[in-house]
C-alpha cells in the first residue's frame, strides 16, 4: 500500500476548561514555546505550542498495563497519555509539581532505560515526563 498524502504534523488538541491554567502550565512551566495563537468570536481562544518532534504511539492493552505497572505500580492511564521527553526528569518533575500538576508517580527507572514520572496535569491531561538515559 502506498501512502498518497503522508502526514506532515501530529497536533493533539486539548479542550481545557481552565484555558489560562493549562496554557500557563504547558507554555510557562514546561517551556513549550508558543507557535501561534488565535482569538475568535464569542471568546474563542486557541494557542498552538511547539512540542518538538511528535510521534504517535499505538499500544495494545497488555502493553499499556505493563507500562503503567512499571511506572506507577497499577493501571492509571486513560484512553490516551501525553508523554514529553525532557533533559532532566527530576528537575522537570519538580517544576511540573510546583506549576500545578498533581504527581501520580515519581521519576522511575524503566526497563527500557529511561526515567519516567507521571502526573495529572492541567487540562485534564495524564502526563508522562521522560528522560532517555542511554
Amino acid at each position: 500500500m502506498s501512502v498518497k498524502q503522508p502526514v506532515k504534523q501530529l497536533r493533539l488538541v486539548v479542550h481545557a476548561e481552565d484555558y489560562e491554567g493549562a496554557l500557563r502550565f504547558f507554555r510557562d512551566v514546561l517551556g513549550m514555546p508558543e507557535q501561534e495563537a488565535y482569538a475568535g468570536d464569542g471568546g474563542a481562544l486557541v494557542t498552538i505550542l511547539d512540542a518538538g518532534r511528535a510521534t504517535l504511539e499505538i499500544a495494545n492493552t497488555a502493553q499499556v498495563e505493563m507500562i503503567d505497572d512499571v511506572e506507577v505500580g497499577h493501571r492509571v492511564a486513560g484512553h490516551f497519555r501525553v508523554a514529553l521527553e525532557v533533559e532532566d526528569c527530576a528537575a522537570a518533575s519538580e517544576q511540573a509539581a510546583a506549576g500545578g500538576a498533581v504527581p501520580v508517580a515519581p521519576p522511575t527507572r524503566t526497563p527500557w532505560d529511561s526515567l519516567n514520572a507521571r502526573f495529572d496535569a492541567p487540562g485534564e491531561v495524564h502526563l508522562t515526563l521522560f528522560q532517555e538515559l542511554a
